[in-house]
């Protein structure tokens, strides 16, 4: 994507929103919600008026009727404002095409100015009693300390004030098994008479996810349990545990809910503070559905057009779970087309979602699915979610291209992932020509940012439900059995984004292979740039700050700060570009600074960047083998990558600690015919040891034509700025 594109899609989004923002900031509104309202009276006053019986509504789905009726009338922006206090919901708010705005005025649902206004899907829990009697099985720590209530519902996330509440836990151990089927240590799991209540959290053979799944049954004479969906990759290796039983609820804050019982219990937290904290059962997944006319199988859906929500506030949203029809984008990060965050635009152009705050919740945030363009989620703060921040998931594989141009600006996104560890910061999955910038992202188990489609030989006639299941065999002819990437490569989808200004640190916390930025089997196009990503901190190998992985081609990695992030600097593919970027201070284990994998590698380009270690322990340059031996394809018909066949000139290698190891990593180079100008020299930053890369004025790299890294333009943006 140009720059003159980039400029018009912000200039074009921000005009969409700036007719009715002057309305709302000065409190004037078409229509006013209130929880002291009544969805009897007109709306159209915004405090309650008992002379004349008469005030704001009392719900949102009544102020959407009633713009509905208005829209009749007037052809212009129309303004709701919503003022504070709690609203909670039991039913998915939607909106249709006939909640659109006409022409291109644009309808607002707005916080009230200085209000906050709360949607709740949180059902007090009541009837809390003492426990007295004896529970077969409970821990000896938690006798005397547990609460119960009666109860009809089935949920899978609790609330208190301070948050969601963490379910039983087991401590890890480790089966051997199937995707469906494990082998359990002795005395580990038991045939519960409420089985069917209990989870298995399991982290299969691979680093890079994780399931959560409902038992189907256990065999405690022969250790067999089986689980009623299949993980995504076998149950052993790593590790399990389980969830919601009474013999591993042993800490202050867990609760677990026997349906067959009709009963939870619950040892409360925070017992030392005045007051008792309501405890909150949610009732919905998703809170508010932007919903047009969708045809999965045809070629042209009809969107919802013109919405703005602003200033609202989300939280006690319950998690989803797996169902057997479900399609997995890769590694079942997340669910294609799936109603798992609390606002879901679904067939949506030109709408708006900023300055709302997203918070304690078992699954996602915000997902634009399938049909989405021109839509802008904006200044939103999401945190402490079961699942992902911000997903844009297009159509699978195939000719249908509509989930694009659109922009994920200025959002403050963390601790997510919380449940489902897998779930990122910010989601592309067949999207393409987005503008994902400034936004902050932080404390994420697994990935801050991930862009990405299908790797060419994933694309089969099979049903396995990790991508195979989201490709439209209808629209892409007569592919080879086998496919190469030229032959899939004009039905993916996620190309031409910009990715810049973003500031990523403090993910990996628990899962590994995993990345700041990560990008696979996408499109071409895509360009990730001026971007400051630093201290990841996962105790795997294999992290990288960024990495293009199976089959990513065309990408442009430019002018990024990578600073104390642990294992990998960067890791290189094919002909992707590596250009005027610093990376600074990869920390052991591995301290690889510049990681190539896979060839061909003709088109790649490592030029004018700057690698610095203040430490002795690195590796500057990682190639399969280290360079020796191995020159056939592997297994998978993969090319080994050889530096001799990078573009490769102008780089600095340096190491404060031993200056010899950036002056043999640069030797080696020239023996292979590359870097005839780079140099192993003090870069000479203004204080690298307290984060300030500026250039002295005699600086190396500027002769070189190392273009300055401006810090101030990354990350989050005030008003003023």
């Amino acid at each position: 994507m140009s720059r003159c594109t980039v400029k018009l899609l912000g200039l074009f989004v921000g005009g969409l929103l700036a007719g009715n923002s002057s309305a709302a900031e000065l409190g004037t509104a078409d229509f006013y919600v209130s929880p002291k309202g009544s969805d009897e009276w007109s709306g159209t006053v915004a405090e309650p008026d008992d002379r004349r019986a008469d005030g704001p509504f009392a719900s949102l789905s009544r102020a959407r009727d009633a713009v509905r009726e208005l829209k009749k009338q007037k052809t212009t922006d129309i303004v709701v404002l919503v003022r504070a206090g709690t609203y909670q919901l039991s039913n998915t708010v939607v909106f249709g095409l006939g909640d659109s705005g006409v022409g291109e005025s644009t309808i607002t649902y707005a916080a009230y100015p200085g209000e906050t206004p709360v949607f709740s899907s949180g059902r007090e829990i009541q009837g809390w009693e003492k426990v007295t009697s004896e529970l077969p099985g409970l821990p000896e720590s938690a006798k005397g300390k547990l609460l119960v209530a009666k109860t009809a519902d089935r949920f899978l996330t609790l609330y208190d004030n301070d948050g969601m509440l963490p379910r039983a836990r087991s401590e890890r151990f480790v089966p051997k098994g199937s995707a469906t089927e494990l082998r359990f240590p002795e005395g580990r799991l038991k045939n519960w008479p409420n089985v069917k209540d209990v989870e298995i959290l399991v982290r299969p053979t691979r680093l890079w996810t994780m399931n959560v799944l409902p038992l189907a049954s256990v065999d405690e004479d022969t250790g067999i349990a089986r689980t009623a969906i299949p993980a995504t990759y076998g149950m052993n290796k790593i590790g399990c545990w389980v969830e919601n039983v009474l013999e591993e609820l042993d800490e202050p804050g867990e609760w677990a809910l026997n349906t067959r019982e009709g009963k939870i219990y619950l040892w409360p937290r925070n017992t030392d503070r005045e007051g008792d904290s309501p405890v909150m059962a949610p009732q919905l997944i998703e809170f508010i559905r932007i919903e047009g006319t969708i045809d999965k199988k045809g070629p042209k859906d009809i969107p919802v057009r013109n919405l703005c929500f602003r200033g609202l506030t989300f939280q006690h949203g319950d998690r989803y779970t797996l169902t057997s029809d479900d399609a997995g984008l890769q590694h079942d990060w997340d669910m294609f087309d799936k109603d798992n965050a609390l606002v879901r635009l679904r067939g949506a152009e030109n709408c708006a979602i900023e300055q709302c705050h997203f918070l304690h919740s078992g699954s996602g945030a915000i997902r634009v699915d399938l049909h989405g363009q021109h839509n802008r989620i904006t200044g939103n703060h999401i945190h402490h979610m079961g699942g992902g921040g911000v997903l844009l998931c297009g159509y699978g594989p195939g000719t249908k291209d509509v989930n694009k141009n659109n922009l994920v600006y200025n959002n403050d996104i963390h601790h997510v992932g919380e449940i489902y560890w897998q779930s990122p910061g910010i989601f592309l999955s067949q999207s393409g020509e987005n503008r994902i910038a400034n936004n902050l992202i932080h404390h994420t188990n697994y990935t801050g940012l991930i862009v990405s489609g299908i790797v060419h030989r994933f694309i089969t006639k099979g049903d396995k439900r990790e991508s195979e299941r989201t490709v439209r065999w209808h629209e892409l002819g007569d592919l080879p059995k086998n496919p190469e990437p030229d032959d899939v490569r004009p039905f993916l989808h996620t190309r031409n984004n910009l990715v810049e200004h973003n500031e990523i640190h403090h993910a990996m916390q628990i899962l590994g292979d995993g990345n700041g930025i990560y990008v696979r089997g996408a499109g071409p196009g895509n360009v990730i740039r001026r971007n400051y990503i630093h201290h990841l901190v996962s105790e795997i190998h294999g992290q990288s700050a960024i990495r293009t992985d199976g089959g990513q081609e065309d990408t442009l990695i430019a002018e990024n700060l990578i600073y104390k992030c642990k294992s990998q600097g960067v890791t290189l593919k094919l002909n992707n570009r590596f250009e005027n970027n610093i990376v600074a201070d990869v920390i052991v284990p591995r301290g690889i600074y510049l990681k190539i994998v896979e060839g061909p590698m003709k088109g790649a380009s490592n030029k004018r960047n700057i690698f610095y270690s203040s430490l002795a322990d690195c590796t500057f340059i990682s190639e399969p083998g280290g360079g020796k031996g191995k020159v056939g394809e592997d297994r998978r018909g993969r090319v080994p990558a050889r530096m001799k066949d990078i573009d490769s000139d102008d780089n600095i290698y340096f190491c404060k600690a031993d200056s010899s190891l950036g002056e043999k990593t640069l030797e080696k180079l020239q023996r292979d015919g590359v870097d005839g100008r780079s140099l192993a020299v003090d870069p000479m930053f203004v204080d690298p040891e307290n984060g300030d890369f500026s250039f002295k004025p005699d600086s190396p790299a500027l002769k070189l034509g190392f273009v300055p890294i401006d810090l101030s333009e990354i990350g989050l943006r005030t008003d003023e700025e």
